[in-house]
């Protein structure tokens, strides 16, 4: 949990930003994002020196040649603002800037390393620059809680949606979502659009939170830093914003792609892995041409959210899960590929679960009403009977301003998803229940909470209309009398 004072460390560097001429949102945390990388290389290049001078051997991995220390934070971070502003303008030390180094620094500064050939730095005043680095200076970075919980903080700044519907997923319907799957050991997890990387960020932190023995072990720690997290990101702002995310949140080495998902280039990840956590784009719509053909063979579309279903059907292995956010309109579209999508999650692999969401969920970003689906690959069906939750709250209110409140139904929800042989006796006015097979069959493969909750709806007896205005009349009398008192009272 972040505290106050970290709160307002990152305040005062988001205004000194703002009223610095940097005020989009995306553009503040990239900028953000590049310094705290280039105070990293410092703090690894400190850590490698000290390890050298305890048992007297030469440094192993060297970020900063003796020639090139004017480029370091601990060093440029005491200079005067012109000079420190030189340094990140000018090729003045090996011919390179401040940041030149950090663009070409190689495999010991980390997977975030691979993203920065289009990084730009376009803080404009030395001003500026002085006042956003001391700022960052003065944070504690040693825990890797606050280091996560400073990103996070800063990313939930982000107050405006991007295009193609991708906008920020609220971090706890994402640990919702997490927590619903209870990602494993030996999982191989990925998310096909994985944006800042709070799908992966939150898997990890599910490890930390419920089996921290499991760190103990240097096989599981190999998988965990190396194997265990996979992201696919065509935009090259949020494939750096995640890099960073998930090394502050100390999953250094994830294999992160610089691609469209449904493109051609990525056609040969196929059955790679376990468990996959999504929100991809919603009302998106690309040209047959752009997507690779086994997508295309499981759903004839241009909608990226019916793509990318079928895009993780091909990505997961047979055993896999996925969790995926949808917007309603993939539970009852009509259309032929709606349909077609619907029936191979139910008829050819298991549908274990599909919840709906208050549209309130997303704002103050977008006002779309959305769904959880969660299913399993099998190639051979396996769908029985499919569990339906209907969430009316998540814990904040569901207007724009998102206040936190006390009605919250995931708690609920996950103790039911989680005792499931408790559901087959709910009725269909219950928040929860379960449909078999056949019915959703027999409806079209509609997915829709409301096609199968049943409604009660209460008799209401009301007076009838002569007593109502028996009983306005006696009101007017006593009225009356209650005003012919009062003025009796005040002539006394």
């Amino acid at each position: 949990m972040i505290s106050g004072e970290l709160k307002s460390q990152v305040d005062k560097i988001w205004e000194a930003f703002w009223t610095g001429g940097i005020s989009n949102p995306l553009s503040v945390i990239e900028q953000f994002t590049y310094l705290l990388f280039i105070r990293r290389l410092d703090e690894r290049q400190l850590l490698e020196e000290k390890k050298a001078n305890t048992v007297g051997i030469p440094i192993q991995n060297i970020i900063f040649t003796e020639a090139q220390k004017e480029l370091r934070w601990s060093s440029f971070k005491n200079k005067d603002p012109e000079s420190m502003f030189e340094l990140f303008t000018k090729p003045l030390v090996d011919n390179m800037t401040v940041f030149d180094h950090m663009k070409q620094v190689g495999d010991s500064a980390g997977v975030f390393a691979e993203f920065m050939s289009k990084a730009t730095f376009i803080i404009a005043t030395p001003r500026l620059l002085d006042q956003v680095v001391q700022l960052i200076d003065k944070i504690d970075m040693k825990d890797r809680d606050t280091k996560g919980d400073l990103y996070e903080y800063m990313l939930s700044k982000i107050a405006s949606a991007g295009t193609n519907g991708q906008f920020r997923t609220p971090r706890h319907i994402i640990k919702m979502m997490v927590d619903m799957t209870q990602p494993k050991k030996d999982d191989v997890i990925c998310d096909p659009s994985s944006g800042t990387a709070g799908f992966l960020v939150a898997a990890g932190e599910y490890f930390r939170d419920n089996h921290k023995d499991l760190f103990l072990d240097k096989s599981f720690r190999d998988h965990f830093n190396n194997e265990m997290f996979n992201g696919v990101e065509i935009d090259d702002t949020m494939i750096r914003i995640g890099a960073m995310n998930l090394q502050l949140h100390g999953i250094e080495n994830p294999n992160l792609l610089k691609n469209d998902a449904l493109s051609e280039r990525v056609g040969d990840i196929r059955s790679q892995y376990s468990l996959i956590l999504a929100n991809p784009p919603f009302k998106g719509s690309l040209d047959y041409d752009a997507v690779e053909n086994s997508v295309l063979k499981t759903v004839k579309s241009k909608k990226t959210e019916l793509l990318f279903l079928a895009l993780m059907l091909r990505m997961l292995k047979t055993g896999g899960r996925a969790a995926v956010i949808v917007p309603d309109g993939v539970l009852f579209g009509s259309s032929k590929a709606h349909k077609q999508i619907r029936q191979e999650l139910i008829e050819k692999h298991k549908l274990d679960a599909v919840i709906s969401m208050p549209s309130g969920v997303f704002k103050p970003y977008a006002g779309v009403s959305t769904a959880v689906l969660f299913f399993t690959k099998t190639g051979t069906g396996g769908t029985d009977k499919v569990w339906f939750y209907d969430m009316e709250a998540d814990g904040f209110s569901l207007d724009d301003k998102r206040n936190k409140i006390k009605d919250n139904d995931i708690p609920d929800l996950l103790n039911r998803y989680h005792n499931l042989a408790d559901e087959s006796e709910r009725a269909r006015t219950d928040k929860s229940f379960l449909v078999p097979f056949n019915e959703i069959k027999d409806n079209d493969w509609d997915l829709s909470i409301n096609r199968y909750k049943e409604i009660i709806y209460e008799e209401i007896e009301y007076a009838a209309p002569t007593e109502i205005l028996k009983d306005i009349e006696t009101l007017d009398q006593e009225r009356n009398q209650a005003l012919a008192a009062l003025k009796e009272m005040l002539r006394q």
